[in-house]
C-alpha cells in the first residue's frame, strides 16, 4: 500500500511550495492542508516545534522544510539518477536555501518605511546576484540544473525564481540564460503548468 502524505503549511508558497511541486511533478497524491494566518495561534502549540511546514507520513510527523523536500525527492525518485547527480542536486539546493523568498516578502509587505525598504532591497539584490551567479556557472545547458531530467533542485530553484520574476524584479533571469532555460522548462512541464493554473485563488503571491 502506498504511503499517505499530509502536508500542512500556510496558504503561501515560501517554504512549502517546493514539496508541493515535488508531489505534483511526480504525480503522487497528497493532502494539501493550508492554514490561514488567523488560524495559526491555536494550532502552533500542537505542532512538534511550533513551526510549519510539517509532513505526516503514515502517522510519523516530519519537520523542517528542506528535510521534508529532500525526503519527498527521494520517495519520488526526483533526487537524482546516480549518486553523483544526487550530490550535485543537493549542492544546488544548499546554495539556494538562503530564504530569499521570505526576505522579499518581508521587504515588500512588512516594511512600510521607504528608507528601510531601500536598504533591504540592496541586501536582496546582492543575494540574488550572488546565488544566481553561482548557479548559472554550475548549471547544465539543456534546461536542467543537473543531468537531463527534472530533479528536486530544479523545483527549489523554480519556486525562488518565480517569486523573483513575478513579484520582485521581472526580467532578472535575462541575465542568466541557462537558469532562464531551467525556469522555462519547469514552467512548461504539463503537471506543473496545471498546478500553477489551478492553485487556490486565495494563495498569497509568495
Amino acid at each position: 500500500m502506498a504511503p499517505k502524505y499530509k502536508l500542512t503549511y500556510f496558504n503561501v508558497r515560501a517554504r512549502g511550495e517546493a514539496t508541493r511541486l515535488l508531489f505534483v511533478a511526480a504525480g503522487v497524491e497528497f493532502e494539501d492542508v493550508r492554514v490561514a494566518f488567523e488560524e495559526w495561534p491555536p494550532i502552533k502549540p500542537t505542532t512538534p516545534t511550533g513551526a510549519l511546514p510539517i509532513l505526516e507520513v503514515d502517522g510519523v510527523t516530519l519537520i523542517q522544510s528542506m528535510s521534508i523536500a529532500r525526503f519527498v525527492a527521494r520517495e519520488t525518485g526526483l533526487d537524482g539518477k546516480t549518486k553523483l547527480e544526487k550530490a550535485q542536486a543537493d549542492a544546488f539546493v544548499d546554495e539556494l536555501e538562503e530564504p530569499l523568498v521570505e526576505k522579499i516578502s518581508v521587504m515588500l509587505d512588512f516594511t512600510p518605511d521607504e528608507k528601510e525598504k531601500e536598504e533591504k532591497a540592496k541586501e536582496v539584490d546582492q543575494l540574488i546576484a550572488e546565488k544566481l551567479g553561482k548557479c548559472e556557472k554550475l548549471s547544465g545547458s539543456d534546461g536542467h540544473l543537473v543531468g537531463n531530467s527534472l530533479l528536486w533542485c530544479d523545483l527549489v530553484f523554480f519556486n525562488l525564481a518565480q517569486t523573483i520574476e513575478e513579484v520582485y524584479k521581472p526580467g532578472t533571469l535575462q541575465n542568466y540564460p541557462k537558469l532562464a532555460k531551467v525556469y522555462a522548462t519547469v514552467k512548461a512541464n504539463p503537471r506543473i503548468a496545471k498546478w500553477i493554473a489551478e492553485r487556490p485563488a486565495g494563495q498569497a503571491r509568495v
